[in-house]
């Protein structure tokens, strides 16, 4: 299923912009594209939410017809419970997460430690944890941390944009990683040449415009066979005013959905 990210709305969130938009506004903008999954990723607010807050939210979704998923950083056991209760609330099916987060930087060892505490009441849940492929752990490392415990609600988020600042091949990432992806992070990405060349920039790019190879991650995870979602999100910078800003985030979120309709 197509489904948009926080991420996808990233300036319209901000406070960068006259009238953030709020989260059911962004339910509510979903929901008018035609999609039915939002995935509530690294959404500062969500953190600071009552219960009743959280309640109205959740039955903002559903009233919407809208599926949820979660995101956050850091699997410490504590985090990973309190996702865990903040998905029953939200129906939510997936977490999806990063080994580091804002105040732990586990090892190996230790984060199998850590996942090996929280993954059964994930697994009695049934709600998969997916753990995002990222410039901060190699993504061999990932997957053979996610393999060794061999459970089907723990897998991999698979965002190969990110792995480049480690200098990983966005392909090396999606081939390692194809087994056991459980969740995509839809992005196009390209480097641009500093002013005076001195340097290139690596940042977001209109879908399709951009280095990713969609078609080979498609071939090569086959998602839709698999029943794997694919969250929009955008790397899209600053455009020097929030009029411009906000109308090309729009856009670039109407054209990656309509990329990912259209491609088979």
């Amino acid at each position: 299923m197509i489904g948009l990210g926080t991420y996808a709305f990233f300036w319209q969130h901000s406070d960068r912009v006259p009238e953030p938009l709020s989260l059911q506004g962004a339910f509510e903008a979903t929901r008018e594209l035609g999609v039915d999954l939002f995935q509530i990723c690294d959404f500062a607010p969500l953190d600071a939410m009552t219960d009743a807050e959280i309640a109205d939210a959740a039955a903002a979704a559903r009233d919407l017809g809208l599926a949820v998923q979660l995101g956050t950083k850091g699997i410490e056991p504590e985090r990973l419970a309190r996702y865990l209760r903040l998905a029953e609330a939200f129906d939510a099916r997936l977490v999806r997460s990063m080994l580091y987060g804002p105040e732990s930087r586990p090892t190996l060892t230790e984060a199998s430690v850590w996942l090996r505490e929280a993954l059964p009441a994930f697994e009695a849940a049934g709600v998969t944890l997916a753990l995002e492929t990222y410039e901060q752990v190699a993504t061999a490392d990932l997957v053979s941390l996610v393999e060794s415990f061999g459970s089907p609600q723990l897998g991999i988020c698979l965002d190969p944009a990110n792995v480049v600042a480690r200098l990983e091949l966005p392909r090396d990432c999606v081939e390692l990683a194809a087994d056991v992806v459980a969740n995509v992070h839809v992005k196009d990405f390209a480097f641009a040449r500093q002013p005076g060349w001195v340097g290139f920039t690596y940042s977001g790019a209109r879908m399709g415009d951009g280095l990713h190879d969609y078609s080979h991650l498609l071939e090569t995870v086959r998602p839709r066979d698999r029943g794997i979602d694919e969250i929009v999100e955008h790397w899209l910078p600053w455009q020097g005013d929030h009029e411009t800003t906000i109308r090309t985030e729009r856009e670039w979120t109407r054209t990656t959905i309509e990329h990912l309709r259209s491609t088979p």
